[in-house]
């Protein structure tokens, strides 16, 4: 697995690349040897955050964990991410069997206009899955919503967690 390491208002220093490396090794048996691991270290504040992004062939694997100390955030989030991958385990086996992986996702510079502004764009590929998949990735990114081309109807799809805690699905007409 290889890692990229960056930091948001923050110089990493040698000894926490070293140390963030170390604790990320610990999943690399779950993924091939040319998966691409982004981690982000960031401090806002007295909050330290680390995000950790996974894009394999079949979807993404991401944690982010807040606390008051970087050392602790690296080590939360690895064990969530850990523990997200054994709690999907059997379902993630059939995805990370394949070899592609997606490339990053670039942020584009928004205009000064009033209003509301669109401040991060994401781009990604599509390819079709079942609602089972879609629910999958939907909870591996910790997303409240997950846009899919539906394997079975080949249309573009959204899935949303509800306000009740149940699930809502959006299909075109």
């Amino acid at each position: 697995m290889r890692i990229s390491i960056n930091g948001k208002n923050i110089e990493v220093s040698e000894y926490l690349r070293e140390l963030a490396t170390k604790k990320m090794a610990k999943l690399e048996r779950y993924f091939p040897a040319d998966t691409v691991a982004q981690v982000t270290m960031a401090v806002e504040k007295n909050r330290h955050i680390v995000e950790v992004t996974i894009p394999y062939s079949g979807g993404i694997i991401r944690g982010e964990e807040v606390t008051g100390d970087m050392y602790a955030s690296i080590d939360n989030v690895i064990a969530k991410l850990e523990r997200q991958i054994i709690r999907h385990r059997t379902k993630l086996e059939k995805n990370l069997r394949a070899e592609a992986f997606n490339e990053p996702i670039p942020e584009y510079p928004d205009d000064d206009e009033e209003g509301p502004k669109i401040v991060r764009t994401k781009r990604f590929s599509i390819k079709p899955m079942s609602l089972d998949e879609a629910v999958l990735q939907m909870e591996l990114l910790g997303h409240s919503f997950f846009v899919f081309s539906n394997a079975e109807t080949d249309d573009i799809n959204v899935l949303y967690k509800r306000n009740d805690g149940n699930l809502g699905l959006i299909e075109p007409e």
